[in-house]
């Protein structure tokens, strides 16, 4: 297996009485994209929520266990340095309302109080919006609110958001479900580019997407790592009965 950037060991996630995830134990490859499929429920999205710490600020939730990214344990780091390191795409498109396109971009560095000449915004703004192919269809418009734009250009803008700050893993729950099939395709597109420099992970409901877009897959039930393995092994010969009923569609 290709060198990997996230190891995850005996990770088990709470939220109050809840166990929502049970002794995840994962190795996520570096600059491959991994997918993490199952159904509604089985700890998806709680999984990618503790990757990068937001799984704790939801109230009475807990973890044990450990992640490491590149040998540290993100759990002895700042939370807000792991946030940089490891960003994250929501499920739907969310910039900030009442921020530029060009401010958006830059979001990040204000948040972490990193301070910029304007030389160095003009060029990350540049730089960030080429990487996710909005440059030549904004630029023109950069002081205008992100909101103006289409819903599959503002999750291009939310994703430029995350990478501005040259983050390692890129974390994206669902991000093409709110959008139409050309949009979606779009940035499925943009994925498959993004892994030159970036290691990401895509919690996905959409089967044909997993293996379309990803090197490797998760699939996870009630809160358990069932498997993992290469996608096309995944779809083409699981070794555990669940995963393939899974995707026959039986259950899900």
């Amino acid at each position: 297996m290709e060198s990997e950037i996230l190891k995850i060991e005996n990770l088990n996630a709470y939220y109050f009485d809840n166990h929502a995830l049970k002794d995840i134990n994962l190795k996520i490859p570096k600059n491959k994209v991994t997918a993490i499929m199952g159904p509604s429920g089985c700890g998806k999205t709680t999984l990618i929520r503790c990757i990068n710490r937001l799984h704790e600020l939801s109230p009475g939730a807990r973890v044990t266990g450990k992640i490491f990214l590149q040998d540290k344990n993100i759990y002895e780091m700042e939370p807000m340095v792991v946030r940089r390191k490891i960003g994250m795409v929501f499920q739907k498109p969310n910039p900030f309302p009442t921020m530029s396109i060009y401010k958006n971009v830059l979001s990040g560095y204000n948040l972490n109080g990193i301070r910029l000449s304007k030389e160095e915004e003009e060029k990350i703004v540049e730089e960030t919006l080429r990487k996710v192919g909005l440059w030549d269809e904004v630029k023109d418009s950069l002081h205008k609110r992100g909101t103006f734009l289409s819903g599959g250009q503002q999750q291009r803008l939310c994703i430029a958001r995350a990478i501005a700050l040259y983050p390692d893993v890129l974390l994206m729950d669902e991000p093409t479900s709110a959008l139409d099939p050309i949009s979606a395709a779009k940035i499925e597109e943009l994925i498959l580019k993004l892994k030159e420099n970036y290691t990401v992970v895509i919690v996905t409901h959409n089967l044909q997407q997993a293996s379309r877009i990803s090197d490797y897959t998760a699939f996870l039930l009630l809160g358990e790592l069932i498997e993992f393995d290469k996608t096309e092994k995944i779809f083409t010969a699981p070794s555990d009965p669940r995963t393939e009923n899974y995707l026959l569609g039986k259950f899900g």
